[in-house]
């Protein structure tokens, strides 16, 4: 973060005074780590007379925000086109202003000073994750809700701000164990928080399927129970209940990635349709791996059944998910099945293919092909190289950077995914905070050219062991925030200390936001 001081050093004194956890060099603990703050010195006083000022287009977040306020002090937090003259506290003002397209559409300037506090970006997302800056800038205690009457005082300051990597994201295993639409929308405030803009849900695997596709009702009705032996509750969401949740998602700044596993990972599907697998099944899902997490029963690559079932999943998806982006997997394909069934070899052999890894890469080009002609991208995790990678595919390289790296090279877009620094289900003895936060996206053999190919970072909650809330949340937590760090702020500026320090002042936070987290006293 680069600060500069322009303010006296009495009035410096008067900031870390009213702001005990603040650190000697800024008095601030935002996160992640703004890219310039200049204090100015003075301060400005939020309290129950402030108003929102808002233009027409930026009416929503002023409602937004309002209702922060007014949540945490007990007032009423007008919004307002004009500020009255009789308003007897400090304004928010949010605007558009074009002339900050030099920090693209997520980045922002926050004004505090004599005149209020003033929010604008070029876009609706920047001023939104300057309204995330306002609020960590008040005092932790706004998010419970029980500080009716309080006089906030944020000092004067300018930050201008704008993220690293335009993909900051996280997924969320819905699959292994199902994720209520309230702990979804939990999770969406959190990213939010902390300018993270992604959330891939993993909706589909060898232990459930989650989302309600009305062509294929076996689909929740078989793929989302776990049998009664089991005793793990299953679930889905229906269309309704997405459309509510990525709707919510989007008010704030949060896209929903929607992962649909071919042609691996696919047990659920074939449970329910087993017709789609080589052997013809029967098939059961358990909630649990057995003896190994990698399923030999997939989705048979040499029956046209199979393209036709997920071409009508796919375009209910489709049409379900505004994203660009539609993850289909593509990961841990054991060959086996595809060795010994006379269709697939049928298929290798009218194709040309090389070999079954070749009929893998036939399978997603397939797949991204119809995609395509949906207007959407395909993404799929770094096994999608293997025999040759679908020509516009994005990848998400997870078993270490050399996935990425040659997807990189070869003209295609990368997001950073590797088990050594973002796999959140691994226990905090083998990737530490300290261990994420020190994660650097772009790898050091990739060469300049390709860098623009990096779009970002992304943690991975997998839900086989921590199996409720309470658990997601300790593997998540703090581990997610200093990957936020990580995606938004320049490689140059962070500093492991100063980030340490910072995020302590953020634990009264969480436990007021009814988070659990790792290390909680």
């Amino acid at each position: 973060m680069k600060i500069t001081h322009s303010a006296p050093l009495i009035a410096i004194s008067f900031l870390l005074a009213i702001m005990p956890a603040a650190s000697a060099e800024s008095g601030l603990n935002i996160i992640p780590e703004p890219a310039s703050v200049e204090l100015t010195g003075g301060v400005v006083r939020l309290s129950i007379g402030s108003v929102v000022k808002v233009e027409p287009a930026t009416r929503e977040l002023g409602e937004y925000v309002a209702s922060l306020l007014s949540d945490a002090s007990g007032a009423v937090i007008e919004v307002r086109e004009a500020v009255p003259e009789t308003s007897s506290g400090s304004p928010v003002i949010l605007s558009l202003d074009p002339s900050l397209e030099r920090l693209g559409s997520e980045g922002y300037q926050l004004v505090a000073d004599h005149g209020g506090v003033s929010i604008r970006g070029s876009a609706a997302a920047g001023i939104f994750y300057g309204i995330q800056t306002l609020r960590q800038l008040l005092p932790s205690t706004i998010e419970n809700g029980e500080t009716a009457l309080a006089a906030w005082m944020i000092p004067h300051l300018k930050i201008e701000d704008s993220p690293r990597f335009a993909w900051r994201g996280l997924l969320l295993d819905c699959s292994r164990t199902f994720q209520p639409v309230s702990y979804l929308e939990k999770i969406i405030d959190l990213l939010s928080l902390y300018k993270m803009n992604v959330l891939h849900l993993h909706l589909t695997d060898d232990q459930g399927w989650r989302l309600q596709i009305d062509q294929y009702p076996r689909l929740t009705e078989i793929g989302a129970e776990f049998p009664p032996q089991y005793r793990k509750r299953g679930g889905f969401y229906t269309k309704e209940e997405m459309k509510r949740l990525i709707s919510y998602a989007r008010s704030r700044a949060v896209t929903i990635i929607p992962e649909i596993e071919m042609p691996g990972h696919s047990l659920a599907a074939l449970a329910a349709y087993p017709e789609l697998s080589c052997t013809g099944g029967p098939f059961e899902i358990y909630p649990f791996f057995k003896g190994t997490n990698i399923q030999r029963n997939v989705f048979c690559a040499g029956r046209e059944e199979t393209f036709r079932f997920l071409r009508n999943v796919l375009d209910e998806v489709v049409e379900l998910f505004p994203t660009r982006y539609v993850h289909v997997g593509g990961d841990e394909v054991p060959k086996d099945n595809w060795r010994e069934c006379p269709e697939c070899q049928a298929r290798i052999r009218d194709e040309g293919l090389k070999d079954e890894d070749g009929l893998q890469s036939y399978f997603i080009r397939r797949i991204e092909k119809f995609l395509n002609s949906r207007g959407k991208q395909l993404i799929g995790w770094d096994e999608i190289l293997e025999g040759g990678l679908a020509p516009e595919a994005t990848v998400m390289s997870w078993r270490g950077i050399k996935g990425g790296v040659a997807a990189a090279r070869m003209g295609h877009d990368v997001v950073m995914s590797p088990t050594s620094h973002c796999y959140l289900d691994y226990d905090h003895r083998t990737i530490s905070v300290e261990k994420a936060y020190s994660y650097e996206p772009i790898p050091a053999e990739l060469e300049p050219e390709f860098h623009k190919h990096i779009l970002g970072v992304q943690g991975n909650m997998w839900t086989h062991i921590a199996v409720n809330q309470a658990a997601t949340d300790i593997q998540i937590f703090p581990r997610l925030i200093a990957l936020a760090e990580v995606g938004w702020s320049a490689g140059g500026q962070r500093n492991w200390p100063d980030f340490a320090r910072r995020l302590d002042s953020h634990h009264a936070r969480l436990e007021l936001l009814g988070v659990e987290y790792y290390g909680k006293p």
